[in-house]
């Protein structure tokens, strides 16, 4: 019987915080996805692991033993993971590195460049994750180090370094009303529909909504996408607008789509990440501080 370790992973959290609420924001995923998740996990192993009741999950006696275990089953395969792909890695003299969209916006080719200068005969390897994967592909061990939006789920529990801090702007159809304006308060998107990102991508998506900031005004979604091109293809054919960091104006201009400045809304962050693992790895660390002195000056927070 196969199980994924993603299902672990879940399963922890919740025995952990004994409620879903809890677990799905300390896992950054939306509930309903969480709870489909422990549901997928009984079924496989076949038996009960928690009792449900208004005052939150209890493990059962099956769900106890389980929960003694994992964390150390888990532990013992990430390092093992961990330390099979960074011996490919070196073996290939490769850097894995994960990004999301604009990575770290126009610094990202000095990075790249630095880090080949102290590294001679070594060749980074961009791999760019979908929305719905916001760790870029570090939290399943996929790449070395990852420069990423945040938040992002599982961020506690990585080493992250801020590197840049810039303005969220708001992208619309060309044809939109707001789009000759030279600056738009947030308060008065709140009733527009948002492209957003997919629902498993959990707190990241929340971000990108905004929702913290709306006053408890709900978010509506006019569509879903998990890529640039598609994120643009819905804005621009008028389903919805969305929240963008500045650099998309550069980065993702498209014919139907205007960026615009938002007031009352909070900055976006980019920040390199790696797990506590590679703390003692020369090459990660190298990449690191190429990302740190590539820092743009009085642009971080």
């Amino acid at each position: 019987m196969d199980v994924d370790t993603r299902l672990l992973r879940y399963f922890v959290v919740v025995a952990e915080e004994g409620n879903l609420t809890r677990a799905a924001e300390r896992l950054f995923v939306a509930q309903p996805a969480l709870t489909k998740q422990i549901k997928q996990l009984e079924s496989r192993l076949g038996v009960r692991l928690f009792t449900r009741s208004r005052a939150g999950m209890a493990l059962t006696e099956p769900g106890r033993s389980l929960a003694e275990r994992v964390p150390a089953v888990l532990a013992e395969w990430e390092r093992a993971l961990r330390e099979t792909r960074t011996a490919a890695s070196q073996a290939e003299c490769v850097l894995r590195v994960g990004f999301m969209a604009s990575a770290a916006n126009e610094a990202t080719q000095h990075i790249v460049a630095e880090f080949a200068r102290r590294r001679p005969g070594w060749r980074v390897e961009m791999r760019q994750a979908a929305w719905s994967n916001p760790t870029a592909g570090l939290a399943d061990g996929d790449v070395d180090v990852a420069l990423l939006r945040l938040p992002f789920p599982g961020q506690a529990g990585l080493r992250v370094e801020v590197l840049l801090t810039e303005p969220r702007w708001v992208a619309l159809p060309t044809t939109h009303p707001f789009a000759a304006r030279d600056l738009i308060p947030f308060r008065e998107l709140w009733d527009e529909p948002f492209v957003a990102a997919p629902p498993e991508s959990g707190r990241w998506r929340e971000y990108w909504l905004a929702t913290d900031e709306r006053e408890g005004h709900p978010p509506r979604i006019g569509a879903v996408t998990d890529q640039p091109d598609d994120w643009l293809s819905a804005i621009a054919n008028g389903y919805g607008i969305a929240l963008a960091p500045e650099s998309a104006a550069r980065f993702y201009a498209r014919p139907g789509v205007t960026y615009r400045p938002v007031s009352g809304v909070s900055p976006s962050r980019v920040g390199v990440a790696w797990a506590p693992g590679n703390d003692g790895n020369p090459v990660v660390q190298d990449f690191v501080r190429c990302c740190l002195e590539s820092r743009p000056p009085g642009r971080t927070a």
